[in-house]
């Protein structure tokens, strides 16, 4: 196998941190909405954090896609 094509292998094994951010910012929303259910008042409390730890997850997913194409090239 040369070496072009495990360059490929490695971009394709590091975009499966795309895969992990979106599960994470689905069970972040997920959270969210069962404690918006469970205590509706608390919604002002519950809706900053969430958003900033989408934020973080979709980040991590960020760099996942920035550190494939930097391998890819």
């Amino acid at each position: 196998m040369d070496l072009t094509a495990l360059k490929f292998i490695g971009a394709g094994i590091a975009t499966l941190g795309m895969f992990g951010a979106a599960l994470g910012v689905g069970n972040v929303f997920n959270a969210l909405v069962s404690g918006i259910a469970r205590n509706p008042s608390a919604k002002k409390d519950m809706f900053v954090p969430a958003l900033i730890g989408a934020g973080l997850a979709e980040a991590l997913g960020i760099l996942s896609f920035v550190i494939a194409i930097l391998l890819a090239l």
